[in-house]
């Protein structure tokens, strides 16, 4: 939280002009690329993090399909997490996010830069809309950042939560690859007290195709995909 503050007081100046120009691209998507959008997003990120002393590794990034649309499946820590991901994929990706989240001060510009889909967490209507808009674009080649965690706990440690099994209905909608997302240390970043310089991680694990998930409940990915994440966690903690 401390490091949280220190950034935001410490980019004041940049504020006014780096909002405006966020807003009016936010808002006026046909007048510029989303490579153009992207880079922006990721140009705030950059500055958020040289200011707070914060690097991110990124760790199989040579696993990412080099084609169509796939689904990131990353486990959740806190503020940062999408962050971290969006400053290490190079490929313009959007993310899904809780809705009573999104509306702050430069959290709704980087959304509606990326064109996120806002999820009412207690409206199943709506989420059955976001899963077939998420499917749609996906089969269109757009990618997505999708928590099944929900949310997260401050402080978690790199502990796993109850990946849900309704996070996945898009993707085997879409028949695209789900890729999982190991997010190391993370939590650190804005939901823990600490002040020196910090490098968190983003392991990019392989992907799963479509063939090997084809037939299997949501329930079985979830766990699955869980499976896969807890291993590297294993494996990263434990050298």
């Amino acid at each position: 939280m401390l490091r949280f503050i220190y950034v935001i007081i410490f980019n004041l100046f940049r504020a006014p002009y780096m909002i405006t120009r966020m807003r009016k691209m936010a808002n006026h998507p046909e007048r510029y690329s989303e490579e153009e959008r992207y880079r922006v997003v990721q140009r705030c990120i950059y500055l958020m993090c040289r200011t707070g002393k914060i690097s991110t590794d990124a760790f199989g990034v040579e696993n990412l399909p080099t084609e169509g649309g796939y689904v990131m499946i990353p486990n959740h820590q806190g503020k940062y997490d999408a962050l971290g991901i969006i400053r290490t994929h190079k490929e313009p990706c959007s993310l899904v996010m809780d809705a009573a989240r999104s509306y702050t001060m430069l959290t709704s510009e980087v959304v509606d830069l990326v064109q996120g889909k806002r999820l009412h967490k207690n409206d199943v209507r709506h989420g059955l809309q976001i899963i077939n808009e998420i499917a749609e674009d996906m089969k269109h080649g757009k990618k997505y950042i999708l928590f099944p965690e929900g949310g997260y706990e401050n402080n978690n440690k790199n502990i796993l939560g109850t990946f849900k099994a309704g996070s996945f209905k898009s993707a085997v909608k879409a028949q695209v690859p789900i890729v999982p997302v190991v997010l190391i240390d993370s939590y650190k970043v804005f939901n823990a007290f600490n002040f020196g310089p910090l490098t968190t991680q983003v392991h990019y694990l392989e992907p799963i195709r479509y063939e090997e998930y084809k037939g299997m409940k949501t329930v079985e990915i979830a766990a699955m995909v869980k499976g896969r994440i807890q291993a590297k966690i294993d494996e990263v903690l434990s050298k």
